[in-house]
Formats: C-alpha cells, sequence, structure tokens
C-alpha cells in the first residue's frame, strides 16, 4: 500500500493496516495484489475479509 493510499486514514488506522500487510504470507500477499489490481480504486483493504477477521483476532 503506498503512502498516498495510507495517509487518507488516521494514524492509528494506518498503523493497524500496517501490521495487517506485515503478517500477511506469501500466498495472502498475492491475493491482496490481485485484489487491488482488479478492483482499482474501489478496493479497500478495511472492508476486505482477511483484514476484517485479522482484526477481529487482535482484538480477543
Amino acid at each position: 500500500m503506498s503512502d498516498e493510499e495510507l495517509s487518507k486514514y488516521p494514524q492509528e488506522v494506518q498503523e493497524s493496516i500496517l501490521k495487517y500487510l506485515e503478517q500477511l504470507g506469501d500466498k495472502e500477499r498475492i491475493a491482496y495484489s490481485i485484489a487491488k489490481e482488479h478492483l482499482g480504486t474501489s478496493f479497500n483493504v478495511l472492508k476486505s475479509i482477511g483484514y476484517i477477521t485479522w482484526k477481529k483476532e487482535q482484538t480477543k
């Protein structure tokens, strides 16, 4: 995710997104890239199933 894309979110959300992206495995990273490429500007990491699931696990 580029700095420009991240800058539209508050600092706390930016940190959460970066932590999520850092923990992705190889296959998940490829799937993330494909989703971004195919969906373009309509892709929102905060609404992705992977991020939502990861976020729920972090709050347990």
